[in-house]
């Protein structure tokens, strides 16, 4: 089935830092024609719905929609939209983190095992789980698995939970995991390693993970539509269905209002796009002072940037080909000569995407409810982006 696009396109006409000081139409024209590919290649792509929106200086310079946020009633995305944010979370998880580093509660080269002792139980021929730390959770280096669950996607029938929903089942699989490499030796993207920094936030604050994320980064950030796991009743109408393409013309619904479970640290965040151009611009720096009092310092943000460990291409699945280094929960990369801090996230028949230009002071937020073609759109958007836009802006000075 063709699904026509319905667009929302918001382009500011004043802004206090346009993309070319001297060439106000040629910013009109890159962004009209960033609107004109991103709706094709949504429509080729067969994507039921998307949203997608940029920021600079502070300032947001566009912001546009596609297609439907349910196809049964045929509910438009919006601005309200809420989508499922899935891996993009860890980073939150690594802002909370920090924040209990700088307060002083613990250190990022503790033994994860002072935190978690239940982990003595995990094989790891490579020596002591002692040796684990917490930075090699951050950085994905700590030689954990990669799913939640000891076995592939493939073998995970769809009667299966989603993800583990209690602590004791994950516990009770540790005497059956395995440590698959030295510990700091070499990148691994591992799910169990940010759900175990989720429980030592809860432990060391006698918090929830979501009441304390909440408290202690999304009110300060004003990001007051935005949750963990089940929704709101106040928000249930904006929450986006997800779906999973089975071919170029059927869908099959996602589950809909997914709960985590325990994974929540890992991937439990839901949002609308106005409350993540918020989040973009507190890590640009572009937020008011008190956040950086209250959150995190933009000292301890750019500790975050920095690379930790190099990903090797053929390991590289999550970030496709520009990937290149891990820093604490964020990818490191380049393209096009502009220097990209990211995330990705996907789960549950939702695709998404973070994408920072320090340099440029600039970046943007997609958001996708289909699987399938999905992360083939958000790689071409990304090398468009990066070579049409990024790359034409000056860097800060």
């Amino acid at each position: 089935m063709k699904l026509k696009p319905i667009l929302l396109v918001f382009i500011i006409s004043l802004w206090h830092a346009p993309l070319y000081a001297q060439q106000p139409m040629k910013t009109e024209k890159k962004l009209s024609d960033l609107t004109n590919f991103y709706t094709s290649q949504a429509e080729k792509h067969h994507v039921v719905g998307s949203a997608l929106a940029m920021i600079r200086n502070g300032d947001p310079i566009f912001h546009t929609t596609y297609g439907l946020a349910r196809r049964e009633g045929k509910q438009p995305v919006d601005k309200q939209s809420i989508f499922h944010w899935a891996s993009i979370t860890k980073t939150f998880t690594g802002i909370a983190i920090m924040q209990l580093r700088d307060r002083g509660q613990l250190s990022l080269d503790d033994p994860v095992t002072k935190y978690i002792p239940e982990l003595q139980e995990v094989h790891n021929e490579y020596g002591s789980m002692d040796d684990i730390t917490i930075r090699h959770l951050m950085s994905h280096s700590s030689g954990f698995r990669n799913p939640t669950w000891p076995w592939d996607d493939a073998n995970k029938q769809r009667w299966m939970p989603h993800e583990p929903q209690d602590w004791e089942q994950l516990v009770a699989m540790f005497p059956y995991t395995e440590i698959k490499f030295e510990p700091g030796s070499q990148w691994s993207y591992s799910n169990p390693g940010i759900i175990f920094l989720g429980i030592i936030i809860e432990r060391l604050t006698k918090d929830d993970y979501e009441y304390y994320v909440q408290k202690n980064i999304l009110n300060p950030l004003n990001m007051y539509n935005s949750y963990f796991d089940k929704t709101p009743y106040r928000l249930r109408n904006d929450l986006v269905q997800s779906y999973y393409l089975q071919d170029d013309s059927s869908y099959e619904k996602a589950r809909f209002d997914l709960n985590t479970g325990i994974t929540v640290s890992n991937g439990g965040l839901s949002a609308p796009l106005p409350d993540m151009v918020k989040y973009l611009n507190f890590l640009l720096g572009n937020a008011d002072e008190a956040a950086y009092e209250y959150v995190l310092s933009r000292s301890s943000i750019n500790e975050m940037f920095q690379p930790q460990i190099a990903i090797a291409p053929e390991a590289d699945g999550r970030e496709n080909i520009i990937a290149r280094q891990m820093g604490l929960t964020f990818f490191v990369s380049s393209a096009y000569n502009t220097h990209l801090i990211s995330h990705s996230g996907g789960q549950n028949g939702f695709i998404s995407h973070i994408y920072l230009a320090p340099d440029k002071n600039m970046a943007y937020v997609v958001a996708y409810n289909t699987t399938g073609k999905s992360r083939e759109l958000d790689r071409k958007l990304m090398q468009y982006i990066t070579k049409n836009i990024f790359a034409e802006v000056p860097d800060v000075k």
